[in-house]
């Protein structure tokens, strides 16, 4: 099943969507919808999953750009398909195409979808914690505004990931997290420290002047419907998707 948000207020046509790992052709234990193509499954039924995804979306598989996501903070400012072209190894991208789809692949990490209609300016974003922390979202957000967009226009949707109260990790590791983004802060629901990469995604939205923000309910190491490879370790990728008509 793929959920499909349209912006508030938007006349401009401003689309988002997130997937779950139902509906598509691949088996366990990617199975079904995985659309990740680096984590060992059938480049066949990854490429299937990904067409049977983007045209119930009503989007031209071949209209949709993926990344090389690699944890960083780099940005690309796309205005097609990367064709024959290597994919770049970034973790954000950026365009002022309209009927072009930017794609983010995800497993816990957070997927980041940003929009401003009056502007015709999209972005997807990978935000797992060290994409976070290095500031991958303002970066995306700087890229947006270079082509004409405005903060207080944005539409920001953040999608299915690990919440606050599953992301365990050891003490130090929380501490350098909260120095750079404090509301990063969590603890488990066990007690222990926990990073919440949500939260400091909004956190860092809300210092850019993004007010229209979104987050989806679902943590992904919860839930059976989503991929989630701290749960799996071996598994698929859900996918993101942010385009404008």
């Amino acid at each position: 099943m793929i959920v499909q948000q349209a912006a508030a207020g938007s006349t401009s046509g401003a689309h988002f969507a997130f997937t779950d790992r139902w509906g598509g052709v691949s088996a366990a234990p990617y199975g079904q919808l995985n659309l990740g193509g680096a984590v060992g499954d059938d480049p066949a039924a990854v490429l299937a999953n990904r067409d049977i995804a983007a045209k119930s979306l009503g989007l031209d598989p071949v209209s949709v750009v993926w990344m090389n996501q690699v944890h960083g903070r780099d940005v690309a400012v796309v205005d097609g398909p990367w064709g024959s072209a290597d994919i770049p190894a970034v973790d954000a991208v950026v365009t002022g195409r309209g009927g072009l789809a930017l794609a983010v692949l995800t497993a816990d990490c957070v997927p980041v979808l940003l929009a401003d209609p009056v502007a015709g300016v999209v972005a997807a974003a990978h935000a797992g914690r060290p994409g976070m922390v290095a500031g991958v979202v303002p970066a995306a957000v700087e890229a947006m505004t270079a082509l004409g967009a405005q903060p207080s226009r944005i539409t920001a949707r953040t999608g299915p990931a690990v919440c606050g109260r599953c992301y365990e990790v050891p003490a130090a590791m929380r501490d350098e997290v909260a120095a750079v983004v404090p509301e990063a802060w969590s603890e488990t629901s066990w007690a222990t420290p926990a990073v919440d990469v949500t939260a400091g995604v909004h956190a860092q939205l809300a210092a850019l002047g993004i007010t229209d923000r979104h987050a989806s309910e679902v943590c992904t190491l919860e839930s059976d419907d989503h991929f989630s490879y701290r749960r799996d370790r071996t598994t698929g990728r859900l996918a993101a998707y942010v385009w404008l008509d």
